[in-house]
């Protein structure tokens, strides 16, 4: 009687020694478990992954950004400037005597500035006959000029020395800076519209007309 006493309580206490051992471990599985829910909670939180620090790669970002708008808005300005000159050199016209002839005038800074000198008020200029193949004339001021040693023909209009206007009707090579030339008339004609004697140049926009 005394030997199955003894055997019911080994079993009884191997029993509770088997409950406690699979509560420990059920207890230990479960703990990694919560800890990587927590990792991945921070690691996945919305605030934290939006968040960026000012650096210095940002800031320089956005000086080049505004830099570059800035630098859009003076070029725009610089082509509309750039228009309107171009707009005064074709509105640009010139008569020798009272003959109106047709000129085709370069797109360059000397021309731009001789429009703005005669937009408001016709100017003429009184010309010489020099060397047998061109008349030149004062223009009573200085403008921007850019002489390059040239090679004229009859039809050339020039700037000397950055105040004189000079109408040729032959050649000569010297250093100018190209104005425009007479595409209306031929040399025989340039030779009788300048070759007989001093003429006047009038310079005028169709404003000032």
């Amino acid at each position: 009687m005394n030997s199955e006493n003894n055997c019911c309580k080994t079993l009884i206490i191997v029993l509770f020694a088997l409950i406690a051992l699979l509560c420990l471990s059920s207890c230990a599985s479960r703990t990694p478990t919560a800890v990587s829910d927590v990792q991945s909670t921070r690691q996945s939180s919305p605030q934290e992954s939006h968040v960026q620090p000012i650096t210095k790669t940002t800031v320089e970002t956005d000086f080049q950004t505004s830099k570059t708008e800035s630098t859009s808005v003076e070029t725009q300005t610089t082509t509309f400037q750039k228009y309107e000159e171009n707009t005064e050199m074709k509105t640009l016209k010139l008569k020798i005597g009272d003959t109106r002839v047709a000129v085709v005038w370069e797109e360059n800074e000397s021309v731009a500035a001789l429009a703005k000198l005669v937009k408001d008020k016709p100017l003429t200029v009184s010309m010489s006959m020099y060397g047998g193949f061109e008349q030149v004339g004062s223009l009573g001021t200085s403008i921007p000029r850019n002489d390059k040693n040239t090679t004229t023909c009859a039809g050339d209009i020039v700037l000397y020395s950055g105040n004189q206007i000079v109408l040729f009707y032959g050649s000569n090579s010297w250093a100018y800076t190209r104005l425009g030339h007479i595409v209306d008339k031929t040399a025989e004609e340039m030779t009788r519209l300048l070759g007989s004697g001093d003429v006047t140049v009038t310079l005028f926009t169709d404003a000032a007309d």
